[in-house]
């Protein structure tokens, strides 16, 4: 059993819809991220998405074991909505967006990956972490932190998404037994 400590990246003060446009992440609060490094289990591992902005975030933990980037951990991806803005997408497709964001499941941005995709993908990257080590740093995306929840949580898409996950917070959950520890806590 391996428990998760799930760190979602710093900002990257982007208003649009970021997936996997690699954008950096503003790591300039040195305060925030000493308080989180020191929150985190000194001796984990830690593995983070191949995005720069997780790595990034990942090495301002500070010298920890580390562990290849892992595609999997990466963000949903928007598709032709990428490095859009919510009211530019729905003047467009009002429909599709309303959709994707009110019943998430199988809608999906045109190109882009639906939430179950994200989900799937997300949850076979934990699984292949489950029992490495007895704790792991996971340095990743609101997507992937949420779809970890719902797993652990035992909970549908809807109710998951109303779990707020800010940057540079911790959440904490195994995945055996499923046990949620705690979402979006900021130390």
């Amino acid at each position: 059993m391996t428990r998760f400590w799930l760190v979602r990246h710093g900002p990257t003060h982007a208003k649009a819809m970021i997936g996997w446009t690699d954008l950096p992440a503003d790591l300039s609060d040195h305060a925030a991220l000493a308080r989180l490094s020191d929150h985190l289990p000194a001796d984990a591992p830690v593995i983070s998405s191949d995005l720069s902005r997780a790595i990034a975030t990942a090495d301002a933990l500070g010298p920890r074991p580390r562990l290849p980037h892992d595609p999997g951990l990466r963000e949903i991806h928007f598709g032709q909505w990428e490095s859009r803005g919510f009211a530019e997408v729905e003047a467009e497709t009002p429909d599709l967006i309303r959709a994707f964001w009110e019943t998430p499941g199988d809608v999906r941005p045109p190109e882009g990956e639906s939430w179950n995709d994200l989900t799937a993908r997300s949850w076979a990257a934990l699984d292949r972490l489950d029992g490495h080590s007895a704790d792991l740093i996971v340095v990743a995306h609101f997507g992937p932190i949420l779809a970890a929840v719902q797993r652990a949580g035992r909970m549908t898409a809807p109710e998951v998404f109303a779990h707020k996950i800010d940057n540079l917070s911790v959440t904490c959950l195994t995945i055996a037994p499923p046990t949620v520890h705690s979402v979006n806590h900021r130390p």
